[in-house]
Order: C-alpha cells, then sequence, then structure tokens
C-alpha cells in the first residue's frame, strides 16, 4: 500500500505544470474530445510507466549495493530540484490528428512520447527500484497521473487560471527531497 500511495502521491504533484499535463490541456482544447484523450492518456501511462517502474524494480534487483540505494536517495533529491523547474510547451505549434489516427491514437502517440525522458518517467523508474512491487508503482504512477491530467482535459482552461501551479510544484518538490532523505538517514542507520 505504500507503494501504492507514495507513487500516487508523487506523480500526482510532479504533473502539477509538467509538460504531459501542458499537452494534456492542449489536447482538450484543440480536439475537444474528453473521453478519447482520458483513455489515450491512460493507455499510454501505462505502459510507459510499467516500463519505466520495470526498468527501476530490475536495477534495484541487480543493484543491491549500498551505493545505489544512495544513488535512488539522491535522484530524489535531483527531483526535487527538477520539479521545480517549469517546462513549457509550445501552443502555437500545429496540432492535428493524422489523416487515418483518430483523437485516441493520436493522444497515445503524444503522450507516450512527450512522457520519455520526462520528469514523472525518471521518478517512477526510482519508485520502481524504491520499491519491491512493480504493479503497485505502475498503478500509483498512472493513479497520479489521471488525478492531475483527467481535471486539465475536462476543465483545461478554466483550471489553468486558477490553481496555484508554482505551490504545487514547491509541494511536489518537498516530498521527493522529504523521500530522498528519509531514505538517506534510513541507510545511514539515523532512523532506527
Amino acid at each position: 500500500m505504500e507503494a501504492l500511495l507514495t507513487s500516487s502521491a508523487l506523480v500526482a504533484l510532479a504533473e502539477m505544470g509538467d509538460k504531459t499535463q501542458l499537452l494534456a490541456m492542449l489536447l482538450a482544447t484543440r480536439f475537444r474530445k474528453p473521453v478519447p484523450i482520458i483513455m489515450g492518456i491512460l493507455v499510454a501511462t501505462l505502459a510507459n510507466h510499467f516500463l519505466a517502474a520495470l526498468v527501476g524494480h530490475s536495477i534495484a534487483g541487480i543493484l543491491t549495493q549500498p551505493w545505489f540505494r544512495y544513488a535512488v536517495a539522491f535522484s530524489f533529491i535531483a527531483m526535487a530540484a527538477w520539479t521545480l523547474i517549469p517546462d513549457t510547451f509550445d501552443e502555437d505549434e500545429p496540432l492535428k490528428a493524422p489523416s487515418k489516427a483518430g483523437v485516441f491514437v493520436t493522444t497515445l502517440v503524444a503522450f507516450f512520447l512527450v512522457e520519455m525522458g520526462d520528469k514523472t518517467q525518471v521518478a517512477t523508474i526510482a519508485l520502481g527500484a524504491r520499491f519491491d512491487n512493480l504493479l503497485a508503482v505502475t498503478a500509483g504512477t498512472t493513479l497520479g497521473m489521471m488525478v492531475a491530467n483527467i481535471p486539465a482535459v475536462l476543465f483545461g482552461e478554466a483550471l489553468a487560471k486558477k490553481v496555484p501551479m508554482r505551490a504545487l510544484q514547491v509541494g511536489a518538490a518537498l516530498l521527493f527531497l522529504a523521500l530522498g532523505l528519509w531514505m538517506i538517514a534510513d541507510l545511514a542507520g539515523w532512523i532506527g
């Protein structure tokens, strides 16, 4: 349960103001078809985050040395800093559904590709390395993405004007920092 809840909370907060959330808003305003957009985001996130959690889980299983655990802890601290850097997305860039692909396929492909190397994907790798529960991490990070992106799709422009994205980014950064520091303290034996 810890893996699910931690993964959900960290990714939901990290997603606030992230380029994939901006993409979700852009897709919603351009296509105005929320159901296929939401389903495309869900399928893309499940695939992307399962692979990311699998990578993290596989690396953690192979590299059980203390230095690797410290590296994971420091990656959470780096994520805290990265979360404070706001993402941008070029809204003027043309976005059209390919002639033979619908809104669902366009969303699926765009969201999967934009998520590659994104801070939420990197966080999923770190969470997969941290927790020994691949399915809980995948479910948690996917839930976090959906919690952040469904309102973005449904309420897009109005939400962007009312929600203080900077405060959410700072909150996410503090959570990543706390998790990283907690891991370091635990590894150093300061937590008994």
